[in-house]
């Protein structure tokens, strides 16, 4: 139940934030290049928390990598809403740091203690659930962004607001691991070395190219989407915030059905359809020019990037000797996309529009349909 918690929250608190990427800009006078840059500094925080997360979680437990990344990520949140009060440029890029920091130790820790509970259940549709879980939250968090925007809530009230539901989820979540917290181990040096191994197994890297190339398509939907529809679509920031909820949406339902599809017709047949069934929604929302077009666009998108992150996951733990390290690996690729592509494609979004660089994602997408086959059980 902690893990599920955890995957919930954090993709609250992550769709909260996203979802009010245009206000963001708007508040700070950002153009689309600038804001980029700003973007960056949630990725620089999250790559620099990202490599140690899975020796954290086997030298200190899941539970307490968990809720020491939610802890970091309050902090950052309060920071982030000090930065938009005052307008502060460099405070909110502290806060955007501090807040990915936070992040990349939350979400690999529960990576893998979710990997390793799956395991231990015998079950491959675990973790499926579990990001059906987190995309909930982000629909939750998606449509409190939608809400707030359309009451113009302040960017600072909404960061005060999230940063006081993580305070006592962080709390709950302490409590219940502490009654059983998953593979903690004091051999450090073992899996240190088994950490370094990992990135040398090329099956283990294929998996982690197959889960970037549906990462950064997550990462751009979340980052972006909402702008899209605002800066290339003309629409208000309100219908930018519902056109992500409907991309979330689609991408829950993915994957609560996406778990028995993977058992049926393989993990590597899923994840090329759904590398197809992206490509496609990508297209239509760069390519478009209404808004209908852009919603279904978005459906598209959500459904078809639904399952690469699970899959590959499951896919990467299926040596349960060898998860920790081989999750941690796959995860930090995956993760490095989700939140360091983005802001790279807003600084091609100030050369050439937002809405025409969003069509890298098309290259990423092939990219995970070439590498899907490293997913096969073995």
């Amino acid at each position: 139940m902690a893990v599920y918690i955890a995957f919930a929250t954090n993709g609250l608190m992550y769709a909260a934030l996203v979802s009010r990427v245009p206000a963001l800009g708007a508040v700070l006078a950002l153009p689309t290049s600038e804001l980029g840059l700003l973007l960056l500094c949630l990725s620089a925080g999250a790559l620099s928390g990202l490599p140690t997360a899975g020796v954290l979680v086997q030298r200190f437990g899941g539970g307490r990598g968990i809720t020491g990344g939610m802890a970091i990520a309050t902090a950052g949140l309060l920071l982030l809403a000090g930065g938009t009060e005052t307008g502060s440029r460099s405070v909110t890029a502290v806060g955007l740091f501090v807040v990915g920091l936070g992040m990349g130790i939350w979400e690999v820790s529960m990576n893998v203690v979710g990997s390793r509970t799956s395991h231990l259940l015998g079950t491959e549709s675990l973790l499926p659930r579990l990001h059906a879980t987190l995309s909930l939250g982000t629909v939750a968090g998606a449509v409190l962004g939608a809400l707030a925007a359309a009451a113009a809530l302040p960017l600072s009230t909404q960061n005060v607001c999230v940063a006081a539901l993580l305070v006592p989820m962080g709390i709950l979540i302490g409590r219940m691991v502490r009654k059983g917290d998953a593979g903690r181990t004091r051999d450090e040096p073992a899996l240190r070395g088994a950490l370094l191994a990992s990135w040398r197994e090329p099956r283990t890297l294929l998996i982690g190219l197959c889960i970037l190339g549906f990462a950064l398509a997550e990462g751009t939907a979340n980052e972006w989407l909402a702008y899209v529809l605002v800066d290339g679509y003309g629409t208000s920031e309100e219908i930018g915030a519902f056109s992500f909820a409907a991309f979330v949406t689609a991408m829950t339902a993915g994957r609560l059905v996406g778990g028995p599809l993977a058992t049926r017709f393989g993990r590597a047949l899923l994840l090329r359809a759904s590398a197809c069934v992206a490509l496609t929604g990508v297209l239509v929302v760069a390519l478009g020019d209404t808004v209908p077009w852009a919603m279904a666009g978005a459906l598209l998108w959500g459904a078809g990037a639904a399952m690469g992150f699970p899959v590959g996951i499951a896919a990467a733990g299926d040596d349960p000797t060898r998860a920790a390290a081989r999750v941690s690996v796959v995860s930090s690729l995956g993760y490095a996309a989700f939140l360091g592509g983005p802001p790279l494609l807003g600084l091609l979004g100030g050369l050439f529009g937002i809405q025409q660089a969003i069509l890298i994602v098309c290259l990423a997408l092939l990219l995970a349909f070439v590498t899907a086959g490293a997913t096969r059980r073995r």
